[in-house]
């Protein structure tokens, strides 16, 4: 958390199966928490099964904004985040990828602005 500048929220854990989760958000925002858990009983016998989607690539990801990709790679690498993908540039963003140790993709993304010629 500390990595990425989120603080935490809450930490759950539910009866003795040991189902937990983790929320955490960022100190200027937190209204808005994410939600971490690992996939498994009880929510997949509820849900499509989300370790499959983890396995079969089709899990979702979450985006972060950042007004400078390449610096903010760099400050998040300094304190040991791990990134599958440097800042790369595409048509409309500036972007790196990282994976964490549940398998969740997190992009950094610096938006630009979109433009027809750019297709």
């Amino acid at each position: 958390m500390d990595k990425l500048g989120f603080i935490e929220t809450a930490d759950v854990t539910m009866g003795d199966n040991g189902f937990r989760w983790v929320t955490v958000a960022h100190p200027a925002h937190r209204e808005l928490e994410i939600t971490l858990m690992l996939p498994g009983p009880p929510l997949e016998s509820t849900t499509p099964t989300p370790s499959g989607a983890l396995a079969n690539g089709t899990h979702g990801s979450l985006g972060l904004r950042t007004e400078n990709c390449q610096k903010s790679f760099e400050e998040r690498t300094g304190k040991g985040v791990e990134f599958v993908q440097p800042p790369a540039e595409r048509l409309y963003r500036t972007e790196a990828i990282i994976r964490d140790n549940s398998g969740n993709w997190l992009v950094l993304v610096e938006p630009k602005e979109y433009s027809p010629d750019f297709a």
